[in-house]
């Protein structure tokens, strides 16, 4: 089932706070990223953020979950979408801890 744009843009709606985000359709899902750091997916409208020791201290009680089938855990995000202030904090922690992209190799 893939994500609805609605439940997207409310997402990058509610973390307008944490930086420069954008949002990039892939396979009828979607990824998050603030500047060139890819820091959460949208899978099946659900929230998943990268995990790091700075968000799991945030967070504090972990719900981890897979986006999708073989994937590695991701933090779940769900009752706390709502809360603009928390969602943008724990985006900001994850990505300051979150390593930058390795360069893309020239063909």
């Amino acid at each position: 089932m893939a994500s609805e744009q609605t439940f997207v843009d409310f997402i990058v709606d509610q973390i307008e706070n944490a930086g420069e985000i954008s949002a990039k359709k892939m396979f009828g899902e979607y990824a998050l990223y603030s500047g060139e750091k890819l820091f959460a997916l949208i899978c099946d409208d659900k929230l998943f953020i990268k995990p790091t020791k700075a968000g799991r201290t945030f967070i504090g009680d972990v719900v981890e979950a897979p986006p999708y089938p073989g994937a590695k855990p991701s933090f779940l995000i769900e009752e706390k979408v709502e809360d603009r202030g928390w969602l943008s904090e724990l985006v900001r922690i994850s990505v300051a801890e979150l390593p930058m992209p390795k360069p893309k190799k020239k063909k």
